[in-house]
């Protein structure tokens, strides 16, 4: 019998529908704003967890250096942990934004879909941000 593989979106829904219901709207939300601050953003599974990407063309790089990715969540019970491996680019819209790692990660806590809507407009300008950083 063959397996059918999953496209990246397909195994990002699947694996949000593995959640509790109310994590499972938080994140849908989250997902959602994530994918439309730009076209050029993409999503896959990740660390066991939902992640974005920039889609787009960039100058060679080492891929240990993670310079692609934007976010990974972490999903926790009480809260979602969103991981930024280098959100220490971002300079202008760091309200949301916490740690100071010296690998460069920062970190972004939500609570709930009500934080989550609450936060919104500020991860929307910090994704906005990190993109135009890009190396293109």
């Amino acid at each position: 019998m063959t397996k059918v593989k999953l496209t990246d979106t397909e195994q990002v829904t699947a694996h949000i529908a593995q959640l509790p219901t109310d994590l499972q709207l938080a994140v849908m939300y989250l997902r959602n704003a994530i994918l439309s601050v730009d076209q050029t953003i993409a999503e896959h599974i990740k660390w066991n967890s939902p992640a974005f990407y920039y889609s787009g063309e960039m100058r060679g790089f080492d891929p240990k250096e993670y310079k692609r990715d934007i976010l990974v969540m972490n999903l926790r019970k009480d809260k979602i942990m969103c991981v930024l491996p280098t959100g220490a680019v971002i300079q202008h819209h760091t309200e949301i934004l916490e740690g100071n790692y010296t690998d460069g990660r920062r970190m972004i806590y939500f609570k709930d879909l009500a934080d989550i809507k609450e936060k919104e407009l500020q991860l929307r300008k910090a994704i906005q941000e990190w993109l135009s950083l890009v190396e293109k």
